[in-house]
C-alpha cells in the first residue's frame, strides 16, 4: 500500500533551499520531511529548524540538526504542518495535538504556510466532524465555558482530562484545553473572530485562511492546492 504522506513529503522537500529557516509542526508527514532533510548533507548543514512540537524537536535534536527555539526567531521561510481537515479556501482545523497556539505563532512568522498530508484531509467545505479546541487560562475557565455555551448553545463542550494522571490535560503553556463539538456547521469566519474576543481564551484550533498552499497525495497522485482551489 502506498504511503501517501511520504509522497506528499517528497514534494514538500523540493521546496526547501539551503540556508533557509524552516518551521515544522507535528505528525507522520513532518517526520518524513525531517528524514529527507537529515539525509541531505547540504540542507542538514545549512538550514535552521524551528518546531512547535516537543516530539519533533526531540527528533531533530536526536539527529544533530540545527534547532532554534521559536522565541529566538522572528521569520520563517516556510512553515510545514499537517491538520485534521482543510477546505478549498485552505481554512484548516487542527484538533488533535492541542499545540495549536505554538503552531499558529510559527505559521504567522512564515512567508509560506504549507499544509501536507494525504488527500483524505481535504473537503470542499469544513464540516462538524472535528471539534474546535480552545486553550483557556485556568483562572478564566468558568467564565469562558459560560460565554462559549451562551454563544453556541448547541455545541458540546468537554474539558480534556488526562488518562495518565488525575486531573485535566494542560497545554505546553500550562493552560487548559477544551473540545467544542458542533452539532451543525458554524460560520467559520465569525467563529474565528468571536471566540478569540472572549477574555481568557489564549487561542483556538481554527486556522482561518492562513495557509498559502496544501500538498496532498492519494490514489490520483500528488496535488498542490492553492487557496482558490487551482490545482497544478
Amino acid at each position: 500500500m502506498a504511503d501517501y504522506k511520504l509522497e506528499a513529503a517528497k514534494v514538500a522537500f523540493k521546496l526547501i533551499k539551503t540556508g533557509q529557516t524552516i518551521g515544522l509542526g507535528a505528525g507522520t508527514t513532518v517526520f518524513h520531511l525531517v528524514d529527507m532533510i537529515r539525509q541531505d548533507e547540504a540542507l542538514a548543514g545549512s538550514v535552521i529548524l524551528v518546531s512547535s512540537s516537543f516530539k519533533t524537536n526531540a527528533y531533530l535534536l536526536q539527529h544533530g540538526l540545527n534547532v532554534k527555539a521559536a522565541s529566538m526567531v522572528k521569520y520563517l521561510d516556510i512553515y510545514f504542518d499537517g491538520c485534521d481537515q482543510f477546505d478549498s479556501g485552505l481554512t484548516a482545523l487542527k484538533s488533535g495535538g492541542g499545540i495549536h497556539t505554538s503552531e499558529k505563532i510559527l505559521a504567522s512568522m512564515a512567508a509560506e504556510f504549507i499544509l501536507m498530508g494525504d488527500d483524505a484531509k481535504f473537503t470542499p467545505a469544513l464540516d462538524a466532524t472535528y471539534p474546535l479546541v480552545v486553550e483557556i487560562l485556568p483562572q478564566a475557565l468558568q467564565i469562558v465555558l459560560d460565554r462559549l455555551t451562551s454563544a453556541w448553545p448547541d455545541a458540546v463542550l468537554k474539558l480534556r482530562m488526562s488518562n495518565q494522571k488525575d486531573g485535566a490535560v494542560t497545554s505546553e503553556n500550562g493552560n487548559l484545553l477544551a473540545d467544542m463539538q458542533f452539532s451543525s456547521v458554524p460560520d467559520w469566519q465569525q467563529l474565528n473572530i468571536q471566540v478569540k474576543m472572549i477574555p481568557g481564551i489564549v487561542e483556538h484550533s481554527l486556522f482561518y485562511r492562513m495557509a498559502s498552499k496544501a500538498i496532498i497525495a492519494g490514489e490520483g497522485g500528488v496535488r498542490i492546492i492553492s487557496p482558490d482551489y487551482k490545482v497544478y
